[in-house]
């Protein structure tokens, strides 16, 4: 889809069934939801009481990481897969503050968060803020895409954004597959971003209840452990502190203390590939 065109097909937009950016905006508060949402999302705080800790750790792992890339490492370029409902302090408002050349194209599979992003998200005149309709199943489609190309070189280090996308891939190991189709596209000094829920910090009879969940179809997230959400950064240079909560990661200006990893539930790390 042209990422200058609107999106107007209400008949493609189904609101009867949850969908993970919809549920993602209720856990912070939005209001960009239906009753599906809520009730998978209440369904999932049942289990993890503490759902809407990790959710607004995670959007500030985004903040921290994003102005890393764009402030410490240079980088002017980002594609953020996954890009959610627009909330505050999205990917390009974090980065184009720090360097108002910053160019970003986000990446959504949900039309409902395409038309919001269009019609709200909107970057300095000096950089480049754009949008295309794509699924991360599918990385062909992405990096082939004519969008990509016309905000995007690929010829320039890259900031790739995966943040709280990738346990919507389950299966062991098909994340790492797509993120390593994704990050062969791109040159050497580009980085990572990415963040994964994991139950390692939940106790046996939360997991149990979850892994229910996930079997009979009432949630959708793959949680990943510690092993294998580190394969996703396999050849890459960890950048300090390396694989923690992403509560955790460079959060020394954040409030003290910081919540406990089983609050949070959900690693973060930022790489570089050299």
């Amino acid at each position: 889809m042209d990422g200058s065109q609107p999106v107007d097909q209400p008949d493609r937009i189904d609101t009867s069934a949850a969908q993970p950016a919809r549920r993602y905006n209720y856990w912070l508060g939005g209001k960009d939801h239906f009753a599906a949402d809520r009730e998978s999302g209440d369904a999932i705080a049942a289990i993890f009481p503490t759902v809407r800790v990790a959710a607004v750790e995670n959007r500030a792992f985004l903040r921290r990481a994003t102005a890393f890339l764009a402030g410490e490492a240079g980088i002017r370029q980002f594609l953020d897969i996954g890009t959610g409902l627009p909330v505050a302090d999205n990917t390009h408002e974090v980065a184009q503050r720090i360097a108002p050349d910053a160019r970003v194209l986000y990446v959504d599979n949900d039309p409902i968060v395409m038309a919001h992003a269009r019609a709200l998200l909107t970057g300095t005149a000096q950089g480049a803020t754009s949008y295309l309709e794509a699924d991360l199943r599918d990385p062909g489609k992405i990096l082939s895409h004519p969008d990509l190309a016309g905000t995007l070189d690929l010829g320039r280090p890259v900031g790739l954004m995966l943040i709280a996308v990738l346990h919507f891939i389950p299966g062991q190991g098909e994340a790492t597959r797509i993120v390593r189709e994704l990050l062969d596209a791109l040159p050497p000094g580009s980085y990572l971003a990415a963040s994964n829920a994991t139950t390692d910090y939940s106790t046996p009879e939360i997991r149990a209840a979850y892994d229910a969940m996930l079997a009979s179809g009432r949630s959708d997230a793959w949680p990943r452990a510690r092993e294998e959400f580190a394969s996703l950064f396999e050849g890459l240079e960890l950048v300090p502190p390396g694989i923690t909560m992403v509560s955790d990661w460079r959060a020394d200006g954040e409030s003290q203390p910081r919540p406990d990893p089983s609050k949070v539930g959900m690693y973060g790390a930022v790489g570089r590939k050299p």
